[in-house]
């Protein structure tokens, strides 16, 4: 049976905490800017870009829109990084 959970530091979630950093460069928001725009501990963002804390699909779709992303379209990309 093939493993499920990717590793923090496979290709996939790379690429994703890339996209999340650039994309809040963009957005001129520090980490603690988006922590107080997503409503969460300030320490979140930071574990989250540092890869040292995960996002269930939940978080997933709320980080991306207080990064002003689709959240589909971001899946979508991610389904091609699979392939």
């Amino acid at each position: 049976m093939k493993n499920l959970r990717l590793s923090i530091h496979s290709e996939q979630h790379i690429w994703l905490r890339q996209l999340f950093i650039k994309r809040r460069i963009e957005l001129q928001l520090s980490q603690r800017a988006l922590c107080e725009k997503m409503g969460v501990v300030s320490s979140f963002v930071g574990k989250v870009e540092t890869g040292d804390r995960r996002l269930d699909v939940f978080e997933f779709i709320l980080y991306c829109k207080a990064l002003e992303l689709d959240p589909t379209s971001v899946i979508q990309d991610i389904n091609l990084l699979l392939r």
